[in-house]
């Protein structure tokens, strides 16, 4: 039996996780679940789960939530003093950071302080302080196991692979609703267009970062951490069909991929199930149905994402909390109809730029300038 901490339950990776949980209850039990705001779907959880603890992060949505709660067995709590509490219980093996966004930063280093495990589905954690996360996990004996489904899949390649052997990681990316649409075209694009993704089901913020592919450069940053890998061995390839979720490449030149169906619950369950494999969540890959798969390069000239995130690596130090901090408010401008869509990109060159000019080159940084910088570039674009 592994207790999980959930936070971010009612979001995408939230609820499959979930499933995924609720289809084997002789293997798991929740012991916390936590949320932004979204106190119905919470309370909906919170009666099936039985939680010790719910925690909701937004103060005005807890208050409107506690006089009506009536769930005596859990817990409510609120703000981050609640998910550091529901990361730090004693009898948690595994926390679940699927809470998009900087929330998620400071619970995730509680939980590794406190040695959970940790299911990574929190971009922001390795983006922003993969240094600092990494140096913590290994002091403390603690695993970062991936739930997103590229890392997921490079993950299972490597068990049993000898260190050193790794040449190279060559991530997967669908291409998004926007695959061979010209620059041109893609200042042209409406909101509703881009949260059109083909092959996957995510949230708005993720799926814009998809469509711009701003996501695989936020994953290529990753991958440098979670992998011990250097920038210049990381590589992106479009896969349209999005059946092999990513691949490597060994020093002897052989190359392992991972295919499945595009499920979220087979990487979610493949990280709560380890070093175990558990039973099937989804359905069975058919390759004589799937017929043809495709792989082609990224067109860097239209979707710079990439170009900006080797850019951010190359920089090191906090350059990728400026990219990530600026994507961010960009995203945020487009999907309120204040942006148009290439402009994320240059949303986040200033950031970068904001970073240089602003004294955030240095490569030394602590948790504290992480967080300095991400303020200092919110309030400029607010600006």
């Amino acid at each position: 039996m592994k207790n999980i901490v959930v936070l971010g339950s009612t979001g995408s990776i939230g609820t499959q996780t979930l499933d995924v949980a609720a289809r084997a209850p002789e293997k798991f039990r929740i012991v916390a679940l936590a949320v932004r705001s979204s106190v119905e779907k919470l309370t909906e959880q919170v009666r099936k789960f039985r939680p010790r603890v719910a925690v909701v992060y937004d103060e005005t949505a807890y208050r409107s939530l506690l006089p009506r709660w009536q769930e005596k067995e859990t817990r409510l709590v609120c703000g981050m003093e609640g998910l550091l509490e529901a990361v730090s219980l004693e009898e948690a093996d595994i926390v679940v950071t699927a809470m998009v966004g900087m929330i998620g930063l400071r619970p995730t280093i509680r939980a590794i302080e406190a040695g959970k495990d940790i299911a990574l589905a929190n971009k922001e954690t390795l983006v922003c302080a993969g240094r600092l996360i990494m140096d913590l996990a290994r002091e403390k004996g603690v695993r970062i196991l991936p739930v997103d489904s590229e890392h997921g899949a490079i993950f299972q390649c490597l068990a049993g692979i000898e260190p050193g052997s790794l040449h190279k990681i060559i991530l997967t990316a669908s291409g998004g609703p926007f695959r061979g649409m010209s620059g041109e075209a893609l200042t042209k694009v409406k909101k509703e267009q881009a949260l059109k993704h083909p092959n996957w089901n995510m949230g708005a913020k993720i799926t814009i970062d998809s469509a711009s592919m701003v996501n695989k450069g936020l994953e290529m940053i990753e991958a440098r951490w979670l992998f011990d890998c250097p920038p210049d061995r990381i590589q992106v390839l479009v896969h349209p069909q999005s059946i092999v979720h990513s691949m490597i490449e060994l020093t002897d030149g052989s190359v392992l991929a991972q295919l499945a169906v595009a499920d979220m619950r087979l990487p979610i369950q493949v990280a709560l199930e380890y070093p175990q494999r558990g039973e099937r969540v989804v359905e069975p890959l058919d390759l004589t149905k799937v017929g043809t798969m495709t792989f082609e390069k990224p067109d860097e000239e239209v979707f710079v994402a990439l170009p900006l995130a080797r850019e951010a690596m190359r920089r090191g130090g906090l350059f990728p909390v400026a990219l990530n901090a600026a994507n961010e408010c960009a995203v945020s401008a487009f999907l309120a109809d204040r942006i148009g869509f290439t402009e994320i990109y240059r949303w986040i060159e200033r950031g970068m730029e904001w970073a240089d000019t602003h004294g955030f080159s240095k490569e030394a940084y602590t948790l504290e300038d992480v967080f300095a910088l991400e303020q200092g570039i919110r309030q400029e674009f607010a600006g």
